[in-house]
Protein backbone atom coordinates (compact mmCIF):
# COMPACT_ATOMS: atom_id res chain seq x y z
CA UNK A 1 0.00 0.00 0.00
CA UNK A 2 2.80 2.40 0.92
CA UNK A 3 4.61 1.73 -2.37
CA UNK A 4 1.38 2.29 -4.35
CA UNK A 5 0.78 5.59 -2.53
CA UNK A 6 4.34 6.76 -3.14
CA UNK A 7 4.01 6.06 -6.88
CA UNK A 8 0.69 7.89 -7.14
CA UNK A 9 1.92 10.96 -5.27
CA UNK A 10 5.20 10.97 -7.17
CA UNK A 11 3.24 10.88 -10.42
CA UNK A 12 1.09 13.80 -9.26
CA UNK A 13 4.12 15.85 -8.27
CA UNK A 14 5.76 15.30 -11.66
CA UNK A 15 2.51 16.19 -13.43
CA UNK A 16 2.09 19.38 -11.41
CA UNK A 17 5.71 20.34 -11.92
CA UNK A 18 5.45 19.90 -15.69
CA UNK A 19 2.11 21.72 -15.90
CA UNK A 20 2.88 24.78 -13.81
CA UNK A 21 6.64 25.23 -14.01
CA UNK A 22 8.07 27.34 -16.81
CA UNK A 23 10.33 25.79 -19.39
CA UNK A 24 13.66 27.21 -20.53
CA UNK A 25 13.37 29.78 -23.29
CA UNK A 26 16.13 29.77 -25.88
CA UNK A 27 16.35 33.54 -26.26
CA UNK A 28 16.56 34.06 -22.50
CA UNK A 29 19.18 31.31 -22.09
CA UNK A 30 21.30 32.75 -24.90
CA UNK A 31 20.99 36.28 -23.50
CA UNK A 32 21.82 35.20 -19.95
CA UNK A 33 24.93 33.20 -20.88
CA UNK A 34 26.24 35.77 -23.36
CA UNK A 35 25.74 38.62 -20.91
CA UNK A 36 27.58 36.65 -18.25
CA UNK A 37 30.59 35.99 -20.48
CA UNK A 38 30.78 39.63 -21.54
CA UNK A 39 30.64 40.72 -17.92
CA UNK A 40 33.39 38.32 -16.87
CA UNK A 41 35.65 39.29 -19.77
CA UNK A 42 35.07 42.99 -18.99
CA UNK A 43 36.18 42.48 -15.40
CA UNK A 44 32.74 42.76 -13.79
CA UNK A 45 33.41 40.69 -10.68
CA UNK A 46 29.72 40.42 -9.77
CA UNK A 47 29.34 38.28 -12.91
CA UNK A 48 32.44 36.18 -12.33
CA UNK A 49 36.18 35.86 -12.74
CA UNK A 50 38.69 34.58 -15.25
CA UNK A 51 41.17 31.98 -14.01
CA UNK A 52 44.19 31.34 -16.20
CA UNK A 53 45.52 27.82 -15.81
CA UNK A 54 48.18 25.47 -17.12
CA UNK A 55 46.37 22.66 -18.92
CA UNK A 56 49.06 20.14 -17.99
CA UNK A 57 49.96 21.12 -14.43
CA UNK A 58 46.79 22.51 -12.86
CA UNK A 59 43.94 20.41 -11.52
CA UNK A 60 40.25 21.18 -11.02
CA UNK A 61 37.30 19.22 -9.69
CA UNK A 62 33.82 20.49 -10.55
CA UNK A 63 30.81 19.31 -8.55
CA UNK A 64 27.24 20.59 -8.66
CA UNK A 65 23.82 20.09 -7.12
CA UNK A 66 24.59 18.62 -3.73
CA UNK A 67 21.27 19.96 -2.38
CA UNK A 68 22.50 19.49 1.19
CA UNK A 69 19.60 19.64 3.61
CA UNK A 70 18.74 19.08 7.28
CA UNK A 71 19.21 15.28 7.21
CA UNK A 72 15.51 14.57 7.29
CA UNK A 73 13.38 12.60 4.85
CA UNK A 74 13.59 15.45 2.32
CA UNK A 75 17.40 15.55 2.27
CA UNK A 76 18.51 14.00 -1.04
CA UNK A 77 22.18 14.42 -0.08
CA UNK A 78 22.26 12.07 2.93
CA UNK A 79 23.04 8.88 1.04
CA UNK A 80 25.73 10.62 -1.00
CA UNK A 81 27.59 12.22 1.90
CA UNK A 82 30.18 9.41 2.40
CA UNK A 83 31.17 9.46 -1.29
CA UNK A 84 31.21 13.26 -1.35
CA UNK A 85 33.40 13.64 1.74
CA UNK A 86 35.84 10.99 0.52
CA UNK A 87 36.02 12.73 -2.85
CA UNK A 88 36.76 16.11 -1.24
CA UNK A 89 39.50 14.54 0.90
CA UNK A 90 41.05 13.00 -2.22
CA UNK A 91 41.00 16.22 -4.21
CA UNK A 92 42.34 18.33 -1.34
CA UNK A 93 45.21 15.93 -0.74
CA UNK A 94 46.05 15.93 -4.44
CA UNK A 95 46.09 19.73 -4.81
CA UNK A 96 42.94 20.18 -6.90
CA UNK A 97 41.10 23.46 -7.10
CA UNK A 98 37.44 23.00 -6.22
CA UNK A 99 34.61 24.60 -8.20
CA UNK A 100 31.08 24.05 -6.91
CA UNK A 101 28.52 25.08 -9.49
CA UNK A 102 25.53 25.89 -7.33
CA UNK A 103 22.60 24.29 -5.52
CA UNK A 104 25.15 23.27 -2.90
CA UNK A 105 22.51 23.70 -0.21
CA UNK A 106 18.77 23.18 -0.45
CA UNK A 107 17.73 26.66 0.69
CA UNK A 108 14.27 26.49 -0.84
CA UNK A 109 13.40 23.97 1.87
CA UNK A 110 15.73 25.04 4.69
CA UNK A 111 17.48 28.02 6.19
CA UNK A 112 21.26 27.98 6.03
CA UNK A 113 21.32 27.68 9.85
CA UNK A 114 19.41 24.38 9.70
CA UNK A 115 21.76 23.04 7.04
CA UNK A 116 24.86 24.11 8.96
CA UNK A 117 23.80 22.15 12.04
CA UNK A 118 23.76 18.90 10.07
CA UNK A 119 26.41 19.45 7.39
CA UNK A 120 29.50 20.46 9.35
CA UNK A 121 31.77 17.80 7.77
CA UNK A 122 31.47 19.25 4.27
CA UNK A 123 31.82 22.85 5.48
CA UNK A 124 34.98 21.92 7.37
CA UNK A 125 36.41 20.55 4.14
CA UNK A 126 35.43 23.71 2.28
CA UNK A 127 37.53 25.67 4.78
CA UNK A 128 40.62 23.69 3.79
CA UNK A 129 40.19 24.60 0.12
CA UNK A 130 39.48 28.23 1.04
CA UNK A 131 42.68 28.42 3.08
CA UNK A 132 44.62 27.53 -0.07
CA UNK A 133 42.58 29.89 -2.29
CA UNK A 134 41.35 26.80 -4.10
CA UNK A 135 37.59 27.23 -3.53
CA UNK A 136 35.26 28.82 -6.08
CA UNK A 137 31.48 28.93 -5.97
CA UNK A 138 28.93 29.88 -8.57
CA UNK A 139 25.34 30.46 -7.58
CA UNK A 140 22.44 28.12 -8.31
CA UNK A 141 18.71 28.68 -8.20
CA UNK A 142 18.33 26.76 -4.91
CA UNK A 143 21.13 28.60 -3.09
CA UNK A 144 20.66 32.16 -4.39
CA UNK A 145 20.73 33.31 -0.75
CA UNK A 146 24.53 32.92 -0.77
CA UNK A 147 24.61 36.02 -2.96
CA UNK A 148 21.29 37.80 -2.36
CA UNK A 149 20.33 37.38 1.31
CA UNK A 150 22.13 39.66 3.79
CA UNK A 151 21.67 37.29 6.75
CA UNK A 152 23.06 34.34 4.78
CA UNK A 153 25.99 36.43 3.53
CA UNK A 154 26.83 37.42 7.13
CA UNK A 155 26.62 33.77 8.22
CA UNK A 156 28.99 32.72 5.45
CA UNK A 157 31.56 35.29 6.54
CA UNK A 158 31.30 34.02 10.13
CA UNK A 159 31.67 30.40 9.02
CA UNK A 160 34.69 30.87 6.79
CA UNK A 161 36.25 33.97 8.33
CA UNK A 162 36.55 35.74 4.98
CA UNK A 163 34.39 37.68 2.55
CA UNK A 164 33.84 34.79 0.17
CA UNK A 165 33.04 36.01 -3.36
CA UNK A 166 30.11 34.25 -5.02
CA UNK A 167 29.93 34.29 -8.81
CA UNK A 168 27.45 33.74 -11.61
CA UNK A 169 30.14 32.05 -13.66
CA UNK A 170 33.84 31.19 -13.76
CA UNK A 171 35.82 31.37 -16.99
CA UNK A 172 38.81 29.04 -17.07
CA UNK A 173 41.34 30.05 -19.71
CA UNK A 174 44.39 28.26 -21.06
CA UNK A 175 46.55 27.99 -24.16
CA UNK A 176 47.22 24.77 -26.02
CA UNK A 177 49.78 24.79 -28.83
CA UNK A 178 49.46 28.56 -29.06
CA UNK A 179 45.66 28.46 -29.33
CA UNK A 180 43.34 29.80 -26.63
CA UNK A 181 40.71 27.61 -25.00
CA UNK A 182 38.01 28.84 -22.62
CA UNK A 183 35.88 26.73 -20.28
CA UNK A 184 32.81 28.48 -18.89
CA UNK A 185 31.60 26.97 -15.62
CA UNK A 186 28.13 27.99 -14.38
CA UNK A 187 25.13 26.39 -12.72
CA UNK A 188 22.97 26.43 -15.85
CA UNK A 189 19.61 27.73 -14.60
CA UNK A 190 19.83 30.85 -16.73
CA UNK A 191 16.79 31.43 -18.91
CA UNK A 192 14.41 29.07 -17.11
CA UNK A 193 11.69 31.15 -15.43
CA UNK A 194 10.84 28.23 -13.14
CA UNK A 195 14.38 28.19 -11.80
CA UNK A 196 15.40 31.81 -12.28
CA UNK A 197 13.41 33.46 -9.52
CA UNK A 198 9.92 31.97 -9.96
CA UNK A 199 7.85 32.43 -6.78
CA UNK A 200 5.69 29.45 -7.67
CA UNK A 201 8.60 27.07 -8.06
CA UNK A 202 10.03 28.02 -4.69
CA UNK A 203 6.58 27.74 -3.07
CA UNK A 204 5.96 24.36 -4.70
CA UNK A 205 9.31 22.92 -3.57
CA UNK A 206 9.24 24.27 -0.01
CA UNK A 207 5.55 23.93 0.86
CA UNK A 208 4.33 20.93 -1.16
CA UNK A 209 7.19 18.81 -2.50
CA UNK A 210 9.47 18.86 0.57
CA UNK A 211 6.80 17.71 3.10
CA UNK A 212 5.65 14.91 0.78
CA UNK A 213 9.23 13.87 0.14
CA UNK A 214 9.99 13.77 3.87
CA UNK A 215 6.91 11.69 4.68
CA UNK A 216 7.21 9.23 1.79
CA UNK A 217 11.03 9.25 1.45
CA UNK A 218 10.96 9.90 -2.30
CA UNK A 219 14.16 10.82 -4.13
CA UNK A 220 13.50 11.54 -7.83
CA UNK A 221 17.18 11.53 -8.78
CA UNK A 222 18.04 8.42 -10.78
CA UNK A 223 21.27 6.41 -10.30
CA UNK A 224 24.44 8.10 -11.48
CA UNK A 225 25.11 7.81 -15.19
CA UNK A 226 22.12 5.56 -15.86
CA UNK A 227 19.02 7.54 -16.76
CA UNK A 228 20.10 9.99 -19.43
CA UNK A 229 17.25 11.95 -20.93
CA UNK A 230 18.22 14.70 -23.36
CA UNK A 231 16.27 17.55 -21.77
CA UNK A 232 15.23 20.72 -23.52
CA UNK A 233 17.51 22.70 -21.23
CA UNK A 234 20.52 20.55 -22.12
CA UNK A 235 19.74 21.01 -25.80
CA UNK A 236 19.54 24.80 -25.52
CA UNK A 237 22.79 24.87 -23.54
CA UNK A 238 24.42 22.87 -26.32
CA UNK A 239 23.03 25.20 -28.99
CA UNK A 240 24.54 28.22 -27.23
CA UNK A 241 27.92 26.57 -26.69
CA UNK A 242 27.99 25.45 -30.32
CA UNK A 243 27.89 29.10 -31.45
CA UNK A 244 30.88 30.17 -29.33
CA UNK A 245 34.51 30.30 -30.46
CA UNK A 246 36.99 27.97 -28.76
CA UNK A 247 34.77 27.61 -25.71
CA UNK A 248 33.52 24.61 -23.72
CA UNK A 249 30.48 24.97 -21.47
CA UNK A 250 30.24 23.05 -18.17
CA UNK A 251 26.99 23.23 -16.19
CA UNK A 252 24.95 21.33 -13.62
CA UNK A 253 21.27 22.01 -12.83
CA UNK A 254 19.67 19.17 -14.84
CA UNK A 255 21.25 16.41 -12.70
CA UNK A 256 22.04 14.61 -15.98
CA UNK A 257 25.70 13.95 -16.84
CA UNK A 258 26.60 14.96 -20.38
CA UNK A 259 30.00 14.44 -21.98
CA UNK A 260 31.02 15.89 -25.35
CA UNK A 261 27.41 17.08 -25.81
CA UNK A 262 26.05 13.52 -25.63
CA UNK A 263 24.08 11.73 -22.96
CA UNK A 264 24.97 8.15 -22.03
CA UNK A 265 22.39 6.55 -24.30
CA UNK A 266 23.49 8.64 -27.28
CA UNK A 267 27.08 7.59 -26.71
CA UNK A 268 25.93 3.96 -26.68
CA UNK A 269 24.25 4.34 -30.06
CA UNK A 270 27.38 5.97 -31.46
CA UNK A 271 29.49 3.16 -30.01
CA UNK A 272 27.20 0.59 -31.63
CA UNK A 273 27.61 2.15 -35.07
CA UNK A 274 31.40 2.25 -34.68
CA UNK A 275 31.50 -1.37 -33.50
CA UNK A 276 29.36 -2.48 -36.44
CA UNK A 277 31.58 -0.57 -38.88
CA UNK A 278 34.73 -2.19 -37.51
CA UNK A 279 33.21 -5.67 -37.35
CA UNK A 280 33.75 -6.00 -33.60
CA UNK A 281 31.01 -8.54 -32.89
CA UNK A 282 31.88 -8.77 -29.20
CA UNK A 283 31.45 -5.03 -28.68
CA UNK A 284 28.28 -5.04 -30.82
CA UNK A 285 26.73 -7.70 -28.60
CA UNK A 286 27.82 -5.92 -25.42
CA UNK A 287 26.49 -2.54 -26.59
CA UNK A 288 23.15 -3.92 -27.78
CA UNK A 289 22.69 -5.60 -24.39
CA UNK A 290 23.43 -2.30 -22.59
CA UNK A 291 20.98 -0.40 -24.82
CA UNK A 292 18.26 -2.96 -24.11
CA UNK A 293 19.02 -2.72 -20.41
CA UNK A 294 18.57 1.05 -20.45
CA UNK A 295 15.48 1.26 -22.70
CA UNK A 296 13.06 1.78 -19.85
CA UNK A 297 15.13 4.73 -18.60
CA UNK A 298 14.95 7.05 -21.60
CA UNK A 299 12.48 8.33 -24.15
CA UNK A 300 14.55 10.54 -26.43
CA UNK A 301 17.67 10.40 -28.56
CA UNK A 302 18.65 13.46 -30.59
CA UNK A 303 18.31 12.96 -34.32
CA UNK A 304 21.65 14.65 -34.93
CA UNK A 305 23.67 13.02 -32.15
CA UNK A 306 26.31 11.83 -34.65
CA UNK A 307 27.10 15.37 -35.78
CA UNK A 308 27.04 17.25 -32.48
CA UNK A 309 30.26 19.07 -31.64
CA UNK A 310 31.85 18.36 -28.23
CA UNK A 311 31.15 21.80 -26.75
CA UNK A 312 28.79 20.99 -23.86
CA UNK A 313 29.39 19.07 -20.63
CA UNK A 314 27.25 18.54 -17.54
CA UNK A 315 28.69 17.43 -14.21
CA UNK A 316 25.53 15.61 -13.13
CA UNK A 317 24.86 15.89 -9.38
CA UNK A 318 25.79 14.78 -5.87
CA UNK A 319 22.34 13.66 -4.71
CA UNK A 320 21.53 10.46 -6.63
CA UNK A 321 19.23 8.01 -4.89
CA UNK A 322 21.85 5.24 -4.92
CA UNK A 323 24.45 7.34 -3.07
CA UNK A 324 26.71 7.85 -6.10
CA UNK A 325 28.00 11.26 -7.17
CA UNK A 326 29.34 12.50 -10.50
CA UNK A 327 31.60 15.39 -11.42
CA UNK A 328 34.00 16.82 -13.97
CA UNK A 329 37.79 16.71 -13.55
CA UNK A 330 40.42 18.71 -15.42
CA UNK A 331 43.86 17.14 -15.01
CA UNK A 332 46.92 16.18 -17.07
CA UNK A 333 45.57 18.02 -20.09
CA UNK A 334 42.33 15.98 -20.01
CA UNK A 335 38.69 16.58 -19.21
CA UNK A 336 36.97 13.68 -17.46
CA UNK A 337 33.51 12.68 -16.31
CA UNK A 338 34.00 10.79 -13.05
CA UNK A 339 31.83 8.92 -10.57
CA UNK A 340 32.38 8.18 -6.90
CA UNK A 341 30.57 5.07 -5.70
CA UNK A 342 31.00 2.57 -2.91
CA UNK A 343 32.79 -0.66 -3.78
CA UNK A 344 32.80 -3.23 -0.98
CA UNK A 345 31.61 -0.47 1.32
CA UNK A 346 34.47 1.91 0.46
CA UNK A 347 34.06 5.07 -1.71
CA UNK A 348 36.00 4.65 -4.95
CA UNK A 349 36.63 6.94 -7.92
CA UNK A 350 35.77 5.72 -11.44
CA UNK A 351 36.50 7.44 -14.75
CA UNK A 352 33.40 7.23 -16.96
CA UNK A 353 34.59 9.31 -19.92
CA UNK A 354 37.82 11.08 -20.81
CA UNK A 355 39.19 13.23 -23.63
CA UNK A 356 42.28 15.38 -24.10
CA UNK A 357 41.70 19.12 -24.11
CA UNK A 358 43.92 19.33 -27.19
CA UNK A 359 41.59 17.01 -29.10
CA UNK A 360 38.50 18.87 -27.91
CA UNK A 361 40.01 22.18 -29.01
CA UNK A 362 40.78 20.79 -32.46
CA UNK A 363 37.23 19.45 -32.77
CA UNK A 364 35.58 22.79 -31.97
CA UNK A 365 38.03 25.16 -33.73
Amino acid sequence: MAQWLRQKIFGFVLWASNKFASRPEKDRVFEGLSKMVRGIENGKESKGITISFDAVKDRFIIFSDQHKGAKNGADDFMLCEPNYLSALDHYYQNNYQFITLGDSEELWENTLSKVLKKQQPSFERYKKFIAQNHFFKTIGNHDLDWKNDLITIAQIKTIFGVDLPIYDGILLQTSINGQNLKILCTHGHQGDRASDGSWFSKFFVSKIWAPLQAILKINPNTPAYDSQLKTLHNRIMYDWSNEQKNLLLVTGHTHQPVFESLTYIERLYRQLLMAQASGDEGLVKETVAEIEKRKFEYNHVSNDYLTMRPTYFNSGCCCYNDGDITGIEIEDGCLRLIKWAKKDGVPKREVLEEEKLEILLKAIS
